[in-house]
């Protein structure tokens, strides 16, 4: 059996690989230099599954979304040693070491400025370091407060917020609100806001968002009414490149298609599911791993456009509905 184990990454190519495990045989190699050591508890008893073995079990959740068939798939180990290798696998995956180590907000002016002409490539809007948006992941109905977790579209979730780049990677993720919460509440009490307000972001440095956020100097929303001129123009241009985030959601659930279904684990342990997700998606973006038929256009069917209404919250909204005014006249 253990040889067995042992051969499976010989025993299938790079593309079978990636189809099983979203990452080919150098990639999976990566990861168990990246965390093996932290796997390694343990696994020197008798039967013991080996770091490498507990990164597979657990890439295959990830891919399928479905902990029953890490069982009899190659490893032929128990149920109860799946559901504890996957557990370890993501508390390492997840640790804020190695979250800050592939999702990083840039800061520099340099990686700024590379972020800023990519997006104005798409439709011509300028100064956009990222596209910000929320995403529900459906879970189980938990047994504390499941009130909080239903979403407005009345199952349990993890609302997530998440900001992509322009080359579909991600920037930043808040994973830890229940389903009802709203997209503004998770902007205004995350670091990202803090980063803008603190002013440790240069001037003239915008995310974009849809109409479920508030305006503001740094965050750029639609119009909701726009009159002909320039209010048309930055709002045609506005969604164009926000489509951004809308793609890089729908390639992250199509990569790992756990965040696909109903995952049937408590809220704490779904939100390191859904930090982990984010993190390999990154690391595949950067290894340059192909996303099974992926075709680039793929949306997020579950994105949530706020309802149509702009959320206008705090003391500066004003001021930020008369920034993005001048926003469009001076470059629409």
């Amino acid at each position: 059996m253990f040889s067995k184990k042992k051969r499976l990454l010989a025993e299938y190519s790079d593309a079978e690989l990636v189809e099983r495990y979203r990452f080919d045989s150098a990639g999976i190699h990566f990861l168990e230099g990246l965390i093996g050591n932290e796997l390694m508890s343990g696994s020197r008893r008798n039967c013991a599954i080996s770091p490498l073995q507990k990164i597979l079990l657990t890439l295959r959740f990830l891919a399928t979304g479905k902990m029953q068939l890490c069982n009899g798939d190659d490893m032929g180990v128990s149920q109860p040693t799946v559901s504890r290798a996957i557990t370890a696998t993501l508390r390492s995956l997840s640790s804020p070491q190695i979250c800050a180590q592939f999702i990083k907000f840039p800061l520099n002016v340099h990686e700024i400025r590379k972020n800023q002409e990519e997006f104005f490539k798409i439709a011509g809007f300028p100064g956009i370091v990222g596209a910000i948006d929320g995403t529900h992941v459906q879970i189980i109905a938990p047994s504390d407060y499941e009130n909080e977790y239903v979403n407005r579209h009345h199952y349990h979730s993890i609302n997530t917020q998440v900001v992509f780049d322009p080359f579909h990677k991600i920037i930043d993720v808040v994973a830890k609100w229940p389903g009802s919460t709203h997209d503004s509440r998770i902007l205004n009490e995350s670091g990202l806001k803090s980063l803008f307000d603190q002013n440790r972001i240069p001037l003239h440095t915008h995310l974009l968002g849809d109409s479920g956020y508030p305006s503001k100097r740094w965050l750029l929303t639609p119009f909701l009414r726009p009159n002909q001129g320039c209010q048309t123009n930055y709002n045609r241009a506005h969604k164009k490149t926000r489509s951004i985030v809308e793609r890089g959601i729908g390639q992250l659930k199509r990569r790992f298609h756990v965040l696909h279904g109903e995952i049937r684990l408590s809220p704490d342990k779904t939100c390191q599911v859904i930090v982990a997700c984010c993190i390999l998606h990154n690391i595949c973006k950067d290894r340059q791993i192909p996303c099974p038929l992926d075709d680039g256009d793929l949306d997020d069917s579950q994105q949530d456009d706020g309802d149509g209404l702009n959320v206008q919250l705090g003391q500066n909204v004003n001021d930020g509905i008369r920034y993005r005014q001048l926003f469009a006249e001076t470059h629409f």
